[in-house]
């Protein structure tokens, strides 16, 4: 699967007449990959995060999390990426 920025570069640089406009902005095009990296990531561990407040709450039960469980949920959302977009 191909992230939406991935999608958008394909579209962009086969048509004809982009290529003196958007083929030599590699370094726009790698940043944009990276901030959309990161908004996947970040949103993996705010929804992890949310389900287990949600959850807890329920049970009323306290949650803290540790900064063991932000290192693993990081590790995880990094893994998902990885696995979904990085093939």
């Amino acid at each position: 699967m191909k992230t939406a920025v991935e999608w958008l570069e394909d579209n962009l640089l086969s048509e004809p007449w982009a290529e003196e406009h958007f083929k030599h902005n590699s370094e726009c095009w790698d940043k944009a990959k990276e901030m959309e990296k990161e908004q996947i990531i970040n949103c993996c561990i705010q929804t992890t995060q949310d389900c287990y407040i949600a959850i807890m709450g329920h049970l009323n039960a306290p949650l803290q999390f540790t900064d063991e469980d932000l290192s693993n949920q990081k590790l995880e959302a990094e893994q998902y990426y990885n696995e979904t977009f990085n093939k």
